[in-house]
């Protein structure tokens, strides 16, 4: 089984992207320098939206997860896993994380990147408000 989802968001100029265990994206158009952690903002569905096949692979803990991160031709591709407990209910944010912790932010678990160690040539072009383009795609492996 697989299924995928594309967001678009555009960076800001508070964009720092250090966080050392996570990564975010918000539909909310504003970030305050104390939000190190978030890359994008007005970002076109938070986690509620999105796709529903997408969203039943997410919350299995079988599930491979790759997110491509993609700016003016800058990607990052991110290799994360599902977990049962992720419910992707929150109306606004979506979370990458390190840690195998969830709450109904999290897009996925286990992530090998994080704000911190993000391209910082993509960063750079986020905190000028560049465009970014996020692929998300979960399989559940045979």
């Amino acid at each position: 089984m697989k299924a995928r989802d594309v967001i678009h968001c555009f960076g800001h100029p508070n964009v720092r992207a250090l966080h050392p265990t996570t990564f975010e994206v918000t539909t909310e158009p504003l970030l305050s320098p104390a939000g190190d952690c978030i890359i994008g903002v007005r970002a076109d569905k938070g986690a509620a939206a999105l796709d529903p096949g997408l969203k039943a692979l997410l919350a299995d803990d079988r599930a491979v997860v790759t997110t491509h991160l993609s700016v003016r031709g800058i990607e990052t591709i991110v290799r994360s896993r599902g977990s049962a407990g992720i419910t992707l209910d929150h109306p606004t944010d979506l979370v990458w994380r390190r840690s195998a912790f969830v709450c109904g932010r999290t897009v996925a678990v286990g992530s090998d990147t994080v704000a911190r160690t993000l391209d910082r040539r993509l960063v750079e072009l986020l905190a000028r408000g560049a465009e970014l383009v996020i692929e998300i795609e979960a399989v559940i492996p045979e």
